[in-house]
C-alpha cells in the first residue's frame, strides 16, 4: 500500500471520528440544556377558594375566588388569582369594607397586591372607588393608584388621576382631581 493512500484512509476516518465525536456532544448538550430548563408552574393550583384569615379570634379578612395559583417555589414567590377576587376586610369595630376585581396578584415578599381589571371597593358608609388598577399594602393597610379613577360617596362624586388613602377611607389623598361635592354648611 503506498503512503498517499495510507494517509488518505488515515484522513478519512479521522473525519469520521471528530464528526461522530461532535455530533455525540450535540446531542448531550441538548440534553444538558432540558436539565437546566425549568418551567414555570405553579406549586398550588385551587378551584373555588374561600379563605378566611383571622387573628385573636377575629375574622380579619375573607377572600373568594374561583381560582387560585400559588407560585411560592420562585425565587420570588407570589399568588394569582387568573379569574379575580371578591375580599371582604374587617376592622377592629366589625365594619367591613369590600374589594373586588377580575385580576390579582399577591407578592408574599413586599406584602403588595395588584388589583386588574374593574377594581371596585365599597365601605360600609356607602363609599365606593372605582379604577382599572389599584396596589393594595397589605401591612400598612393602604390602597394606591396612578390610574383614573372615580370616587363617590354621600356628598356627591369625584374624577382623578392618582389617588391613596386607608381601607376605611378615613385617609384620602388625591393629585388631580374634578368633580361635584356637597359643602357642608
Amino acid at each position: 500500500m503506498s503512503l498517499f493512500t495510507k494517509h488518505k484512509i488515515i484522513n478519512l476516518v479521522t473525519v469520521f471520528t471528530v464528526t461522530l465525536f461532535f455530533l455525540g456532544c450535540e446531542s448531550n448538550f441538548k440534553e444538558v440544556q432540558k436539565i437546566n430548563f425549568t418551567e414555570f408552574t405553579p406549586s398550588g393550583d385551587a378551584d373555588k377558594v374561600n379563605l378566611k384569615y383571622t387573628d385573636s379570634g377575629l375574622i380579619k379578612v375573607v377572600l373568594l375566588s374561583p381560582k387560585m395559583l400559588d407560585f411560592a417555589t420562585v425565587d420570588f414567590p407570589f399568588t394569582e388569582f387568573p379569574k379575580g377576587i371578591d375580599v371582604t376586610l374587617y376592622d377592629e369595630k366589625g365594619k367591613t369594607t369590600r374589594v373586588t376585581s377580575n385580576y390579582a396578584i399577591s407578592y408574599k415578599i413586599t406584602g403588595i397586591i395588584d388589583l386588574q381589571g374593574k377594581v371596585k371597593i365599597v365601605s360600609e358608609k356607602g363609599q365606593m372607588m372605582e379604577t382599572e388598577q389599584l396596589y393594595y399594602h397589605q401591612k400598612n393597610e393602604w390602597f394606591f393608584t396612578e390610574k383614573k379613577f372615580k370616587f363617590t360617596d354621600i356628598k356627591g362624586s369625584s374624577n382623578g388621576q392618582g389617588i391613596d388613602f386607608s381601607k376605611d377611607f378615613k385617609i384620602i389623598n388625591s393629585q388631580r382631581l374634578t368633580g361635584e361635592f356637597d359643602s357642608a354648611e
